[in-house]
């Protein structure tokens, strides 16, 4: 796969930012260290030649952002978005939920994006930088030294476990497009659906325990877009705050689970983002599995304006009672 550089992203964002066909660019910008990058909003060319970056940690998917700066624009927004973006970006167009003509879209193609967290497991903490060089990660520590790892063992999970490589949306596509892939993604759900149902509440109780309740997962997530969140509601009793109590950290998680319910793409950003590393994606891959099993396979965010299974009732679909039947209801 064609590799897609920097100072290609930059040079055709000020392209387009030069014969006004946009007025701002989304895109990244570094933090303190070479992995703590940061989406970013570019109006002018000299910041994006100062400022923005491309490499091994730009992970973040822009599909949610388009929601507030599509709106800012008189003209349209850049963004660019890698294979299982645009997935995210055609169910949020399903949904309504921002105006394709306000937005220019790039795809550019992945081969996966890396996890800090799992480099600092192998390697050491106190990382201070990291440098690739092909299929290797050299680790600058600041008590070890250098330390080098695989880099397919730093890979992120979501893309160890790449459902596509392949783009469903862009205006422009930079680089060579990819196929879907044949991944594994489901063989952890299905483990999971292997044990007694007192290792899975061990399981979950445990992941789920960590929980601080910084509501990163909601906020990032392309599904999560209702302007009022039923956790926002004062009423509620569990307004914006951290668990009181076991019931109340399970409750949030497994409510904003069937929220997106049909609706997820499995773009993982709700794991990546989550400060205490909770698998909270595979609370998503269930539904997603089970939803393949019972009605078909269908892929949210494939096609603009395609009918998820719960929305369309067909008078073949599986009836609750059969699941129960046919044992096919385990978490």
């Amino acid at each position: 796969m064609q590799t897609v550089t920097r100072d290609m992203l930059v040079s055709r964002a000020k392209a387009l930012l030069a014969d006004g066909t946009v007025d701002r660019v989304l895109g990244w910008k570094a933090g303190e260290f070479t992995y703590d990058v940061t989406p970013g909003v570019f109006t002018d060319a000299d910041a994006m030649e100062k400022e923005f970056v491309y490499g091994d940690f730009c992970g973040a998917n822009f599909s949610k952002y388009l929601l507030t700066e599509a709106r800012k624009t008189e003209k349209k927004v850049l963004v660019f978005l890698k294979p299982c973006d645009t997935y995210s970006f055609n169910q949020l167009l399903t949904e309504h939920r921002f105006d394709r003509e306000k937005v220019y879209a790039i795809g550019i193609p992945c081969d996966g994006m890396l996890d800090i967290h799992k480099i600092r497991t192998l390697s050491a903490e106190g990382v201070t930088g990291i440098d690739t060089d092909g299929e290797s990660v050299t680790v600058h520590t600041l008590y070890d030294g250098d330390k080098t790892v695989a880099r397919a063992d730093a890979l992120a999970e979501r893309c160890v476990n790449c459902k596509s490589k392949k783009h469903v949306a862009y205006d422009e596509l930079l680089g060579e497009d990819g196929e879907i892939i044949d991944s594994a993604r489901f063989d952890e759900v299905a483990a999971i659906e292997k044990m007694t149902p007192d290792e899975r509440f061990a399981f979950w109780q445990d992941a789920l325990s960590r929980c601080i309740r910084c509501n990163a997962c909601r906020d990032v997530c392309p599904a999560c877009t209702c302007e009022k969140c039923v956790f926002d509601n004062p009423n509620s009793g569990v307004e914006n705050k951290s668990p009181a109590n076991s019931f109340e950290e399970q409750m949030f998680h497994i409510i904003r689970a069937f929220h997106v319910a049909g609706r997820c793409t499995d773009c993982g950003e709700c794991s990546r983002v989550c400060p205490q590393h909770i698998p909270l994606h595979l609370l998503n891959r269930k539904f997603i599995k089970d939803i393949d099993e019972f009605y078909g396979e269908y892929q949210a965010g494939e096609k603009v304006g395609s009918r998820a299974p719960l929305v369309d009732f067909m008078t073949g679909d599986l009836e609750p009672s059969e699941a129960v039947k046919r044992g096919e209801t385990n978490a």
